[in-house]
């Protein structure tokens, strides 16, 4: 059991080595302010201060907070310096303060006056007291200062600059005997300023009283404000009440050295800067507790920082930006569009960018189909063309029979006309309907020669209303001829109705109507016996004209029923297999619908619907 007991204490012995700082007692410092936490400009230099000593220094701080009260009730140095070190020698007893900080010149004159009682062995840092508030005192070896300095006289070179018509400037101090030090050096540091503006203090006023006389303040009249911690009847002003108060009434602009409320309602110029302040007095304060001599640190003063103004006050009080000193950095002004919302400015042109390409890219693609589709159509007219010139020859029997009927009908009816005209008693009225009937004839040639020129015109495409029974018939007696030479009967059941019209291409339809009518001929060339072409008309669903084309011939197998439609397929050996894929986009063209069936026990019937005329 020893070795464990060693063991143990050997590895607490190392986790005690491992962490030295855990174990050490935290650095203590001692910070006192000349009136209290919250009077300015201490209320922003103490926190910079302490973030930087924090984040700079590695160990531990303890840090204690004292204020001094003499300078806010007005009593005399020794009144209060006797209780109050006994105050701080009794906080700490038998204890290792590392150093102490004085914020200002009261707690810096109070310090160096009690050094012999108040730690006399610790470091004391002066920080942000300007250097005229104490350079009547002796520093030793164990005291160093980082402070300010500044001339008064550039704030109102710097207020009359932006504001040139000015003619009287209010100089808002306090009535605590600092602030009476720092109006004796204002008046004398203004003097050269007095045949051009005329000054008001308010060292001896009254809080209310300072409240009245901002309020009867004549035009172009301008706020000095250093500082307001006590007024003339020892009341404390904590947080600068004065100075909100001259703000919410806004009666003139407000001008100040230190920038404390800076973007609160104060217009800017050159001001000290509390977090360089602080930042500074932090860098001292951490060589000190590392173990240097504090006379042996030197740190010049810290100054006015570069001019800087608030956008919103020279826009309140008509200030120019062009009359700002030169590299006068100007802030709170209000972010543009972009600035605000760059990324979303961004995001929405990126999306209407994308949108916009994508329409381009659909407007190019609808362009191109648009111009497929027209070539489409071009050369499927093409196509329906060559196949109608292809049955010119399949129609040339027809074509003679048709025309030669009406030709020999004219011969006969005028040789015979010119019989009854020859008569001793010429009978005129035989004569004259000889006549009549080789008009008819005439007509009759001229109607085929139209059609036929129809049929086998390129340009066709114009709409009108087309009489379905009338279509069929005249189609039908284009091969005439050809049926009458195969032994083909013919077979029709129309539906005898004004309704049976459709608007279409007549052109078109014949040719459809004709190329269903050839293929069924042929179909039924090689059946020995019976040989029926069948064409029916009737009413579809109300809405639609149907058209059926049947034959008896040896019928198409079922697996080809759809294919016989498609471009290039074919049963026939000497076949395009344009013809029925031509028809079906000329009835689909027309919005109607063109299919196949078989008929038992064998033959096949092609189905046209088309829609009937628009009501």
């Amino acid at each position: 059991m020893k070795w464990m007991y060693r063991f143990c204490f050997g590895a607490m012995l190392l986790v005690a080595l491992a962490n030295p700082v855990d174990a050490a007692e935290p650095y203590r410092v001692l910070l006192l302010y000349s009136f209290g936490p919250y009077f300015s400009p201490w209320n922003t230099i103490t926190p910079a201060f302490r973030e930087e000593l924090r984040k700079q220094f590695p160990h531990s701080i303890d840090l204690y907070e004292a204020s001094l009260q003499g300078e806010r009730s007005g009593d005399s140095p020794a009144q209060e310096e006797g209780p109050f070190t006994s105050y701080l020698n009794a906080l700490f007893p038998a204890r290792d303060l590392r150093l102490i900080v004085a914020m200002g010149a009261p707690a810096t004159r109070f310090v160096l006056r009690n050094r012999a009682q108040l730690f006399p062995s610790t470091p004391l840092l002066i920080a942000s007291s300007d250097v005229r508030t104490f350079s009547d005192l002796t520093l030793t070896a164990n005291e160093t200062a980082c402070a300010t300095t500044y001339d008064p006289a550039v704030q109102i070179d710097a207020i009359l600059q932006v504001l040139p018509d000015t003619t009287d400037i209010v100089v808002a101090t306090g009535g605590s005997a600092t602030e009476r030090f720092w109006t004796d050096a204002f008046q004398r540091s203004f003097q050269r300023f007095s045949s051009r503006v005329t000054f008001h203090w308010f060292t001896d006023l009254s809080a209310e009283d300072m409240v009245k006389r901002v309020t009867e303040l004549p035009p172009r009249s301008v706020i000095y404000y250093p500082t307001i911690r006590v007024d003339a009847r020892g009341a404390p002003q904590e947080g600068d009440a004065m100075l909100f108060r001259f703000i919410e009434l806004g009666r003139a602009p407000i001008f100040t050295h230190v920038d404390s409320h800076f973007g609160q309602g104060i217009v800017g110029g050159p001001i000290f800067s509390s977090h360089e302040i602080g930042q500074r007095c932090a860098e001292v304060a951490v060589r000190i507790l590392n173990g240097e001599t504090p006379g042996d640190i030197k740190m010049p003063p810290v100054g006015l920082a570069k001019p800087v103004y608030d956008w919103r006050q020279l826009q309140r009080w008509h200030i120019s930006e062009s009359v700002l000193p030169p590299g006068s950095e100007v802030r709170f002004r209000p972010s543009s569009a972009w600035q605000q919302y760059r990324w979303q400015i961004m995001a929405i042109a990126v999306g209407l960018l994308t949108q916009s390409l994508l329409i381009a890219v659909l407007f190019f693609e609808r362009r191109r189909r648009r111009e497929a589709e027209i070539v489409g159509r071009q050369r499927m007219t093409e196509l329906a063309h060559m196949n109608r010139v292809a049955t010119v020859s399949e129609l040339t029997a027809s074509i003679a029979h048709e025309v030669k009927q009406p030709l020999t009908a004219i011969v006969t009816w005028g040789s015979s006309g010119l019989r009854w005209l020859a008569r001793q008693v010429p009978d005129v009225d035989e004569a004259r309907a000889n006549l009549q009937k080789i008009i008819d004839a005439a007509n009759r040639a001229s109607a085929v020669t139209d059609e036929l020129r129809a049929m086998f015109r390129k340009d066709s495409g114009r709409q009108t209303l087309v009489d379905v029974n009338r279509l069929l018939l005249d189609t039908l007696s284009l091969t005439n001829h050809e049926i009458q030479a195969k032994n083909i009967s013919v077979q029709t059941e129309f539906f005898e109705s004004s309704e049976l019209l459709v608007l279409a291409d007549r052109v078109q339809l014949e040719q459809v109507i004709l190329n269903l009518i050839s293929n069924a001929i042929e179909a039924m060339s090689s059946m020995p016996d019976a040989r029926v072409l069948r064409l029916t008309s009737a009413l579809h669903n109300g809405d639609g004209v149907l058209i059926t084309v049947e034959d008896s011939g040896p019928g198409i197998a079922p697996e080809n029923l759809d294919k016989i439609f498609d471009t290039f397929f074919t049963t026939k050996p000497t076949g395009m297999g344009m013809g029925l894929s031509i028809c079906r986009s000329i009835i689909e063209a027309h919005g109607g619908r063109l299919w196949a069936s078989s008929v038992a026990p064998h033959g096949c019937i092609f189905h046209v619907v088309l829609p009937k005329k628009p009501t």
